[in-house]
């Protein structure tokens, strides 16, 4: 196959793949990542060996191979740890490829973090991770160069050395001298904001990492907590926008007579389920029909899911919900929005919307199964005593999330809230009323109810009512001290 074919082949072309480049064969045996016409980046073999093969197409890819390829000449010009360049070239009109030395069992600081991710926060597991991170970026910036897509995937640990990737995200001021303060602000701000929020408390601990590898400037806590926050404002809102439309994330149909959004990585997976929703739902164990809503578990290749069905319960309902988007959809940005904020919640895997017109129907949304007791079933035993700590711990990094975020259930009841064993987390579903609020006031109000409702699913004279009432969170103003 040649470069200019390469660009018709779509999300997934058959593997392995051969493609000619400059007479010989360079062979794509699995694909790590894909833009559909424009980028393809996977394991290649090329004169017998293994390489990390970058292969641009389409009608952005001169663009794109020049930025690649200055971006890794750039670092390994500068002395920074880097896969080697092994070769490159560029045919007009068809496209470019970049092949570097493939790093075999190379671990990225991101699967690195996920390792560490639940231990308690900034212990020695998180801090080494970090402290890997923030030294690998501070020798980058003191070379004068950043990465403007900066996250823990670009960082690879192999053979006890830290390599820095992605050249195409590489950019520079004057190469060899160090970036100036504005931009390291920047840059950290991206990095940090992609970090658990739980962390800001130790943004200075965490910055003596960085500083011991570059420390041209004195880095004011405050304007790199305003960098952090305007990017994670961003991201939310990107990340939004993309669970809205067809992208790498997610596979999307929109239109006047259907919605149907899938998370792009179970797309496959949930076809059967699909194209039978409601047959999938009868068969399946109900645990609430009629009404508004149908909940139902059902079992996909020995995978539990949840799908739950909004129903349209006469012509009066139709008429008050046709216009607006369904519940379904509110809940599908709402478990996304809980996921990017790392909030704990069922992962949400599709919604779908009937529609005649754009007049809205019926609607589903499926979400993983969450298979552990909710707080009521779990804290049954300690009504008059005390739950185990850690337990009361998440359950006060939950409730402190929520204040942080500004994020109002809408229905706190005890059946709302799962013990999830595998994150350590207690996780919450039924978001139809979820809500992020813009105004102080405004949550201030919906979290003492949602405060109120939690705490009445005890008797009120009860230890465990007593001992929640002290622990949780109170907003002044709203809640007696």
């Amino acid at each position: 196959m040649g470069l200019s074919e390469l660009s018709q082949a779509g999300r997934a072309p058959v593997l392995p793949l051969t493609l000619e480049v400059v007479g010989e064969a360079l062979v794509l045996e699995w694909l790590l990542r894909v833009l559909p016409g424009q980028r393809y980046v996977g394991l290649a073999r090329w004169q017998g060996r293994p390489v990390l093969a970058k292969v641009l197409v389409g009608g952005k890819a001169q663009r794109h191979f020049q930025r690649e390829l200055e971006g890794a000449e750039r670092m390994a010009r500068q002395g920074l740890v880097t896969p080697e360049l092994l070769a490159h070239g560029f045919v007009e009109g068809q496209g470019g490829w970049l092949l570097f030395e493939y790093l075999d069992g190379a671990q990225s600081l991101w699967e690195a973090w996920r390792e560490v991710a639940q231990q308690p926060v900034l212990g020695d597991g998180q801090q080494g991770v970090l402290a890997e991170a923030l030294s690998a970026i501070g020798q980058m910036h003191a070379q004068g160069l950043w990465q403007d897509d900066l996250h823990l995937d670009n960082l690879l640990r192999h053979e006890g050395r830290l390599y820095l990737i992605d050249g195409g995200g590489v950019r520079w001021e004057t190469p060899g001298q160090p970036l100036s303060r504005a931009r390291v602000l920047e840059n950290l701000g991206v990095f940090f904001a992609q970090l658990p929020a739980e962390l800001d408390p130790f943004l200075e601990e965490l910055l003596i990492h960085y500083l011991l590898a570059n420390g041209e400037h004195a880095l004011p806590l405050e304007m790199l907590q305003a960098e952090i926050a305007k990017v994670r404002r961003w991201r939310l809102r990107d990340y939004l926008k993309k669970a809205a439309r067809d992208c790498s994330l997610f596979a999307a149909r929109i239109g006047a007579f259907g919605l149907r959004v899938v998370r792009r990585e179970a797309e496959a997976v949930l076809q059967p389920l699909l194209h039978d929703l409601d047959a999938r739902i009868e068969a399946g164990h109900i645990y609430k029909t009629g009404g508004a809503a149908t909940v139902a578990r059902v079992e996909l290749d020995g995978r539990q899911l949840v799908v739950k069905r909004y129903n349209v319960k006469n012509w009066l309902h139709w008429l008050k919900r046709f216009w607006r988007p369904s519940r379904a959809w509110h809940s599908w940005i709402e478990g996304n929005r809980l996921e990017l904020l790392g909030i704990a919640t069922p992962r949400p895997l599709a919604v779908i919307e009937r529609r005649w017109c754009w007049l809205r129907g019926r609607a589903y949304l499926i979400t993983d199964y969450c298979g552990g007791q909710d707080i009521i079933a779990r804290f049954e035993a300690y009504k008059q005593a005390i739950p185990p700590e850690n337990e009361l711990l998440a359950l006060d990094r939950l409730f402190a999330a929520l204040l942080r975020e500004r994020i109002s259930h809408g229905d706190f009841k005890g059946h709302n809230l799962f013990w999830d064993d595998v994150q350590g987390a207690w996780s919450l579903i039924d978001l139809d009323a979820m809500r992020q609020h813009h105004s102080t006031r405004s949550f201030a109000r919906a979290y003492a109810r949602d405060r109120a409702r939690f705490l009445r699913n005890w008797p009120a004279d009860s230890a465990l009512h007593q001992l929640l009432d002290q622990r949780l969170p109170q907003v002044p103003g709203t809640c007696p001290n």
